[in-house]
């Protein structure tokens, strides 16, 4: 609830500083005294339309700075603030800061971060609900019947709204499985041709890399051929260099007795005979291994040149083929099963329906009896309020099946009809606004505590009533602020400000050119003499000063 307020330099408020207690408030002052300043000051905190109007003259710029409560934990509230990153600290008041130059600009603050006017209004629709002659907001949105009757039913609706996510939850798995059955099944043709096409090749991973290289070892052998027959001619045959040197070798190791130079030379001898033994092996090894086949070398390439052209029409790697082959049959294979598994996912859908529509058919029948409790609740508070001859309806209507949401299957909306014969029609068509003040006040008192921000305003609620009517209004106002709510009225009747938990008097005062709005908190004796003015008029009686008296006594 609203805590403080500070306002400066707001059309005639210099500056301005009030504190709010919980329970009823009253605002009186004299007509023209700027009651409606401090309601558009309280606006333009809690979002509404920056009018540069509103600075006030000879000034460049305004601020309205507001103070609530903190929001408990886990509230709509909490969310709405962690959502959109604002911080607030454990036990500390929700700051609210509008600033508005005189030029038109502005700029909104939650606990001092920068935020947008449309997070302000959202955030103040939690926090206040102003009820006036021109309200458009709060009770006549039709959007909000449906939580506040559930919040009267005391109902579940968190398991309607699980059971509508499960619902379309399994709806969204059906929808994807024929989408890609049908896709599939668009391709059946494609996709056979192209398996039986990639299973018949039968790529292998890391084929490509083999092929290329014996394909390259074989065509560097063809061009060696000729060279290492040339070279291994020279060692072949009894004229071949091997040949020779044992021929030498045995001439003379008869010699080699004779001198120990020859017996050396003889040592090097059977060596380099070693080394051109080695040498020979090593060229015919290296033959065989670069052995030149035509018919090899094609059968290579053309199951290489396969392999690549393939790729070249998946727009793959090689290597991604035998992947590829496996993907493409789990596709084909799909089409074939996929008739059991969509009827898998339909049973699945049409079970999580018929939960949803179990869940929803309850919450519609709470729904209904709590609305002959609350019409019958709202019709025992319009005599008292002079509404006597009018008669309210909780309409709960099934809506069609395309229209079921995770609220449920009904459309809730409050309906009146002001005279005997007339038709119900909804809230916002009440002729008058003291009419429809009260008619929101009736429905207010039998909600009670469910629903609704903690801060409600009724702006002149009691215009054009007075005596009897003045009275129970001023005693449902109260009845409403002790239901744990914090009520502001606006008013001109002196029952409904005797009622008043506190007092504020709104006055205007001139200084030559310079004209002010000030805001003053009453004490008992204030209290007592701002009833006998609204009672007596210009001149306070010693008689109006009792009937204030007796007032006050009676509200006690």
């Amino acid at each position: 609830m609203l805590t403080a307020l500070s306002i400066a330099n707001i059309v005639l408020i210099e500056r301005l500083d009030l504190d709010f207690e919980a329970g009823l408030g009253v605002l009186t002052g004299e007509t023209g005294a700027g009651k409606s300043i401090l309601l558009d000051a309280l606006g333009l905190a809690l979002g509404a339309r920056a009018d540069s109007a509103l600075v006030r003259q000879g000034t460049d710029r305004a601020q309205v700075t507001a103070s609530f409560a903190p929001p408990a934990a886990g509230s709509p509230l909490a969310t709405l603030l962690a959502d959109n990153d604002i911080t607030q600290g454990v036990g500390e008041p929700l700051i609210i800061r509008r600033t508005l130059k005189a030029d038109g600009g502005s700029r909104a603050f939650l606990n001092d971060q920068p935020c947008s006017a449309a997070l302000l209004r959202e955030v103040g629709g939690h926090l206040v609900e102003i009820h006036g002659q021109h309200d458009d907001r709060g009770l006549l949105a039709p959007a909000g019947h449906r939580a506040l009757l559930d919040a009267y039913a005391r109902a579940d609706t968190a398991a309607v709204a699980a059971a509508h996510a499960a619902w379309r939850a399994a709806e969204a798995k059906l929808a994807a499985a024929r989408a890609a059955i049908a896709e599939a099944e668009r391709d059946r043709e494609w996709l056979e041709h192209c398996v039986a096409e990639l299973q018949a090749l039968a790529p292998q991973p890391g084929e490509e890399a083999e092929l290329a290289e014996a394909r390259a070892a074989m065509q560097k052998g063809e061009r060696l051929a000729g060279d290492l027959g040339a070279i291994l001619e020279a060692f072949d045959g009894s004229d071949g260099g091997p040949a020779l040197l044992r021929g030498a070798a045995r001439r003379l190791d008869r010699l080699a007795g004779d001198h120990v130079l020859l017996a050396e030379a003889l040592a090097a001898l059977d060596r380099a005979i070693i080394e051109a033994d080695e040498a020979e092996t090593k060229l015919h090894e290296a033959a065989r291994a670069m052995e030149y086949d035509p018919e090899r070398l094609d059968a290579t390439e053309t199951r290489l040149f396969e392999l690549r052209a393939m790729a070249r029409k998946h727009a793959c790697q090689p290597d991604e083929l035998a992947d590829l082959t496996g993907t493409l049959a789990a596709r084909l294979d799909a089409i074939e099963g996929g008739s059991a598994g969509l009827a898998r996912l339909e049973a699945a859908v049409a079970e999580s329906a018929a939960a949803y529509t179990r869940a929803a058919t309850v919450l519609s029948d709470q729904r209904a009896k709590a609305a002959a409790r609350l019409d019958a609740a709202v019709a025992d508070e319009l005599a008292p309020l002079k509404l006597d001859a009018a008669r309210f309806r909780t309409l709960v209507e099934r809506l069609p099946a395309d229209r079921w949401g995770p609220e449920g299957i009904d459309r809730v909306e409050f309906l009146i009809a002001t005279n005997p014969g007339a038709p119900f029609a909804p809230l916002a068509k009440i002729a008058s606004g003291g009419e429809l003040s009260r008619f929101i006040l009736a429905l207010k008192v039998a909600l009670a505590e469910e629903g609704g921000a903690d801060t409600i305003i009724f702006d002149e609620i009691d215009r054009g009533v007075g005596g009897a009517v003045a009275s129970a209004i001023g005693e449902r106002l109260a009845r409403l602020a002790g239901a744990g709510k914090q009520l502001l009225a606006v008013t001109h009747s002196p029952q409904v400000a005797a009622k008043g938990a506190f007092h504020f008097v709104i006055a205007k005062s001139s200084e030559g050119t310079v004209t002010r709005t000030s805001v003053h908190t009453l004490d008992d004796a204030g209290r007592r003499e701002e009833i006998a003015r609204m009672l007596s008029g210009a001149e306070v009686t010693e008689e109006a000063r009792a009937q204030a008296e007796r007032l006050l006594e009676v509200a006690a």
